[in-house]
């Protein structure tokens, strides 16, 4: 358990919180659709997943150094 609270940040709770809030008043409302949304909001703080919680958002790119620059050359097409 304690590994599991370990990685916890103020966005995964306000997630936690927000689902369960949002499951409760789709209890109070009778409405089906809020509860599976609020299901949603809470099991995505509990697994840890969603957008750039993993850092599936960030790009790979490679600071390349410059070396120069290079001549191009150019070979002109003519036509018939």
């Amino acid at each position: 358990m304690k590994n599991y609270l370990r990685g916890w940040n103020l966005m995964r709770i306000i997630r936690l919180v927000l689902g369960i809030f949002i499951i409760v008043q789709g209890i109070q409302a009778q409405q089906w659709l809020f509860i599976a949304l609020g299901g949603l909001f809470t099991l995505m703080p509990l697994f840890n997943v969603g957008c750039c919680s993993t850092a599936g958002c960030g790009t790979n790119y490679s600071q390349r150094k410059s070396t120069g620059t290079e001549d191009i050359t150019y070979e002109e097409v003519k036509s018939k």
